[in-house]
């Protein structure tokens, strides 16, 4: 299932309290509660002004209808083609000697 970075502009965002992130994340929890079990939120940064949330969805869609069940911005929604972090570096050389 496709994994998608959403991006929520949100002035100030890194000076929102505790129960303020905490209020947001059950907005999000009860609208996840109400779209089913076919949309996961994985996890989401908090910077000065936005909100990088990742969520695994089968559709961009479903990402937006969140939001607004939600009641939070999702200005940017992007699909994720590919994830690589430093061992994408690394050659797999056992992979090529065993022909995985």
């Amino acid at each position: 299932m496709p994994k998608y970075l959403i991006e929520r502009e949100i002035p100030n965002a890194g000076a929102l309290t505790a129960a303020e992130l905490k209020g947001a994340s059950q907005r999000s929890c009860a609208a996840l509660q109400q779209l089913g079990p076919s949309i996961q939120w994985v996890q989401s940064f908090v910077t000065e002004d936005k909100i990088t949330c990742v969520y695994i969805a089968p559709n961009a869609e479903l990402i937006r209808e969140h939001a607004r069940l939600g009641g939070f911005p999702a200005d940017r929604v992007l699909e994720v083609a590919a994830v690589i972090d430093p061992t994408t570096a690394e050659s797999n050389e056992l992979a090529a000697a065993t022909g995985a």
